[in-house]
């Protein structure tokens, strides 16, 4: 009967959190989507990422214990920890040979596949359908390789996706294709935790082929996010977790009616949108800004108030849009104890830096440009994810989320450049510019972003540029736009009214103020309690003698 088929489609079902369970134990002709007929065979395919953990973590990891325990589903285990990493001596030789080959001569996908093929490194099937399917699967998993990295099949790092590929395929996909039936079932298999490229690679090499995947990433990262050509069922659990080894056995620990009502009231309290928010709960989403446009007056009114109560804040899929202030004061108000007393407001809060020396950063004339194209996806613009894994970030010392965050407000930047270019800059080199710049944040604005929780009071860099302890420069610009893109407040005093930001930032991105003054060489003038302050120690060193 097989003889006949040589086609084999595959169709991803609708699922939902309700029913992926109850489709992944059907057979496949009892699902929808299956056809045979005039030599094609159509299947419906399981696929699913489930993303954090419910508020019952010990009942999360006995329903996972018993997902790749029970016989009814035969669901396969793979993550980090349970992939067999031998490989054959010859197989690895196999591989060498056959990357030597592409780096002497340019091989088109298929003409690479077949020098596989004929190196025997490709599984083979007693099923014709699913023989040539695991070529088909491999031609296409290669042709996603090619157009996400650099240099396509010359890119240095091909070598170990493809002995990992060929490992995994004969230690964990060889067992499953040998009860392997497409009039049946597929292989079916569950990934958990945290993955590499060469894993990313290797579960859509699976998909490929048609199996059945499901992946629980306990702390919420998609990781196969910008591989898949259709999205496919993802379901969201309310809380996120750094990942615990694979359960061996089941947790005998039993939560009580109370521990899990709690839970859930919480869960409720704390949801998107709801207002209610616990402290860090948004630590993992990605922030954005809304630059809200004000008077001069409502600027320091808005400016005390904590993100969530602001106009336009929302919370939702992941992401927080930050209602935050950019805002220029040229000049000085008649009242100048008003001037005074508006800047030591802003300053003297919880979270603000202030700024009376220029420049604040060290611009860099590194060569950034292959950096930023090999972070580039296919569409072209940048990918956060290559970003934070490659060898120059330099923040991967901060939490994940924060990480995630800065490396989306970086592509922000670089998609639409508030940056005025050069004379002879083109369009590219100012994002390459924004791009390198951004590799080297000073350390006290990494640390006002670390304190930034995103629901709550948000952080404040205030500028007092009177024009005799420096000039601001592009590289501090440039700073500007990434720290308004991830939703912190700036104000940019002048007492001059000259140019500073104006001479490198596009006029829509802030709001000008003019006061009734304009004053040269002004004098900074520290707040009365700091006064106070000195004098008080002062008169301590003369009482004791000092």
């Amino acid at each position: 009967m097989y003889p006949s088929i040589n086609q084999l489609n595959i169709r991803p079902l609708a699922l939902s959190y309700e029913n992926w369970l109850k489709m992944l134990g059907k057979p496949l002709p009892e699902r929808p989507n299956y056809s045979l007929e005039n030599g094609t065979i159509q299947i419906g395919q399981v696929l699913g990422e489930f993303l954090g953990v419910p508020a019952d973590t010990d009942e999360y990891y006995n329903q996972l214990f018993d997902y790749v325990t029970s016989t009814e589903l035969n669901l396969r285990l793979l993550s980090e920890e349970s992939l067999d990493k031998s490989i054959n001596n010859a197989h690895f030789q196999s591989i060498q040979r056959v990357i030597n080959i592409t780096q002497e001569q340019k091989l088109s996908i298929n003409r690479f596949t077949a020098f596989l093929d004929g190196e025997q490194l490709l599984l083979k099937s007693k099923v014709p359908v699913l023989h040539r399917k695991l070529r088909e699967a491999m031609i296409a998993t290669l042709e996603l390789y090619a157009d996400l990295e650099s240099d396509g099949l010359k890119n240095h790092g091909l070598r170990r996706v493809l002995v990992d590929l060929v490992k995994w395929s004969i230690n964990h996909l060889a067992p499953a294709l040998n009860e392997a039936d497409p009039l049946k079932e597929m292989p079916k298999f569950l990934w958990y935790g945290n993955v590499k490229k060469s894993h990313q690679y290797f579960l859509i090499y699976l998909i490929n082929i048609g199996c059945d995947i499901v992946i629980f990433h306990p702390e919420g990262i998609d990781i196969l996010a910008g591989m898949l050509k259709e999205p496919i069922f993802i379901h969201r659990f309310p809380n996120k977790v750094s990942p615990e080894p694979f359960p061996k056995e089941k947790r005998s620990r039993k939560t009580t009616v109370a521990y899990r009502a709690s839970k859930e009231i919480e869960t409720i309290l704390n949801q998107e949108g709801s207002g209610l928010y616990k402290p860090w709960q948004l630590r993992d989403y990605i922030p954005s800004s809304l630059t809200l446009k004000t008077t001069y007056d409502e600027l320091f009114i808005i400016c005390k108030e904590i993100a969530c109560i602001r106009p336009e804040f929302e919370v939702g899929n992941g992401q927080v849009k930050i209602p935050a202030l950019f805002a220029k004061i040229h000049g000085v108000s008649k009242d100048r104890k008003e001037y005074w007393e508006r800047l030591h407001s802003l300053s003297q809060l919880d979270n603000s830096i202030l700024i009376r020396r220029l420049p604040i950063t060290i611009p860099s004339h590194s060569d950034f440009r292959f950096h930023y194209r090999d972070a580039q996806g296919r569409d072209g613009s940048l990918c956060p994810d290559k970003i934070m894994q490659a060898h120059y970030w330099p923040y991967s010392f901060l939490p994940l989320g924060l990480q995630k965050g800065l490396a989306s407000a970086i592509k922000r930047i670089c998609e639409k450049p508030g940056l005025k270019p050069l004379p002879t800059e083109s369009p590219e080199e100012v994002k390459i510019y924004l791009f390198t710049q951004a590799m080297f944040i000073p350390k006290n604005m990494i640390q006002l972003l670390e304190r930034f929780d995103y629901s709550q009071e948000v952080p404040k860099c205030i500028v007092f540029n009177n024009e005799t302890t420096g000039m601001l420069s592009r590289s501090d610009a440039a700073l500007f736009l990434l720290l308004n893109q991830f939703g912190i407040d700036l104000v940019v005093y002048n007492p001059t009214g000259h140019n500073d930001i104006e001479n490198y930032l596009d006029d829509n991105l802030y709001d000008s103020h003019w006061l009734e003054d304009v004053i040269f060489d002004l004098e900074y003038k520290e707040p009365y309690s700091f006064f106070k302050k000195g004098l008080f120690h002062g008169i301590l060193k003369n009482l004791r003698g000092d």
